[in-house]
């Protein structure tokens, strides 16, 4: 389903809007739905500041933690099988 948006600019932004899409060889609603695609993903998804404190939460967890040559050992030992020593 389509919507329609209605936008008021004045003379001068509207001449400039459309010479640019003259320019790009498009309607002037085929370029401000661009522009506003464009915009909209340049934005971001998330707040930022959600996104700090989850990686400062991240941060500060203990995650279980080995001897690195022990983790290696036993992904060796995955690979290998249960038969190999």
């Amino acid at each position: 389903m389509t919507k329609r948006l209605q936008v008021l600019l004045d003379d001068d932004e509207l001449r400039e809007y459309q010479q640019v899409a003259k320019r790009h060889r498009m309607t002037l609603a085929q370029w401000v739905r661009e522009a506003l695609r464009a915009a909209g993903r340049a934005e971001p998804r998330h707040d930022t500041a959600v996104k700090l404190r989850t990686i400062r939460e991240a941060a500060r967890g203990s995650a279980p933690t080995a001897d690195i040559e022990q983790m290696l050992s036993e992904i060796e030992q995955g690979y290998l099988g249960p038969d190999q020593p």
